[in-house]
């Protein structure tokens, strides 16, 4: 099974962060910080600005960092997934 997102949405897996501290404490998934960086999956076909459709500028296999708490979390099978529009996106890491 794959994910074929819409439009202008992404799909980002989304990179793990490290559960324990330089000083060796394991911090509960509760305490943990929220991941704002991943790999790109799948890019929509593009937004629709004044009528043309415009692709988008990220694309598979870009490493990016995200907005804060945007999106929606998809689990499928074991896989956890992020998809989000494009605009939340703040960077292309290069």
């Amino acid at each position: 099974m794959s994910l074929r997102p819409l439009g202008d949405k992404v799909v980002i897996k989304v990179k793990a962060e490290e559960v324990m501290t330089s000083s060796g404490i394991v911090l509960p998934g509760s305490a943990q910080e929220k991941p704002q960086q991943g790999k790109v999956i799948a890019v929509g076909t593009g937004e629709i600005i004044d009528g043309k459709k415009v692709p988008l500028d990220v694309k598979v296999d870009d490493e990016v960092i995200y907005s804060k708490y945007s999106g929606s979390e998809v689990k499928i099978g074991e896989e956890e997934y992020l998809i989000i529009k494009q605009a939340d996106i703040l960077a292309i890491v290069e």
